[in-house]
């Protein structure tokens, strides 16, 4: 009996991961995984979830060479190298369409191609409600500080410009974390993605609120 594609894109995607950076690891694959099952069992049609664990362990395999600069686009050299991979393995060519649609159209970048399974609209929210929420907020940090001072580039500044002289500075500061929360959870495909991601807006929502007043003092003293 031919081996479950999910377990089998897993085992090939893993040491992909091994020189990821903490945002896109393998334990991020692994949550949105998780995510991606979650929201298909909450979906009124028939989803193939075997496809959608078998894309959401790939869609980042790309994301250490992009970083280094080795490749331009993880999303189109991840669902080559998937497909190689998978082919190798005997997968049939449907079956490996499938999954490479799903990670080339998981990017919230405007050259990625529209998802038009719904598997691929799944893998999607999955991945932008992984950046929503408590861990969303710690993700989006990690890839903050991971951009920061690269190339001579400044360092973003981890502070609320609104109540500081940083307004002007031209520096990020943490109101750019969550205006890339707004922008995910604005661009989910599913109603069960978007119910979760109201959720995960709402404590987005307090802890900023909480951010902003933790201090507590005038800096102008």
């Amino acid at each position: 009996m031919a081996q479950e594609l999910g377990p089998l894109a897993r085992e090939l995607s893993l040491p992909y991961y091994d020189d990821a950076l903490p945002a896109h690891d393998r334990f991020h694959a692994e949550r949105v995984r998780d995510l991606a099952i979650r929201l298909a069992n909450d979906c009124e049609r028939p989803v193939d979830n075997d496809v959608l664990a078998a894309a959401a362990w790939i869609h980042d395999i790309g994301r250490p060479l992009e970083r280094t600069g080795e490749i331009d686009d993880h999303d189109a050299w991840a669902a080559a190298e998937a497909a190689a991979r998978l082919e190798s393995e005997g997968v049939a060519p449907d079956r490996i369409d499938a999954v490479t649609h799903c990670v080339r159209a998981h990017s919230i970048r405007a050259s990625s191609p529209e998802p038009e399974t719904l598997e691929a609209r799944l893998l999607f929210d999955a991945d932008k409600l992984d950046a929503a929420g408590g861990r969303g907020i710690v993700r989006l940090a990690c890839i903050v500080g991971e951009r920061s001072g690269r190339q001579g580039e400044a360092y973003a500044v981890i502070d609320d410009a609104s109540a500081s002289e940083l307004a002007a500075s031209g520096l990020p500061d943490v109101a750019l974390l969550r205006e890339w929360v707004d922008e995910r959870l604005d661009a989910l495909y599913t109603d069960p993605g978007r119910r979760l991601g109201e959720s995960r807006r709402q404590f987005v929502d307090d802890f900023f609120a909480r951010f902003e007043n933790e201090i507590g003092v005038d800096g102008t003293q």
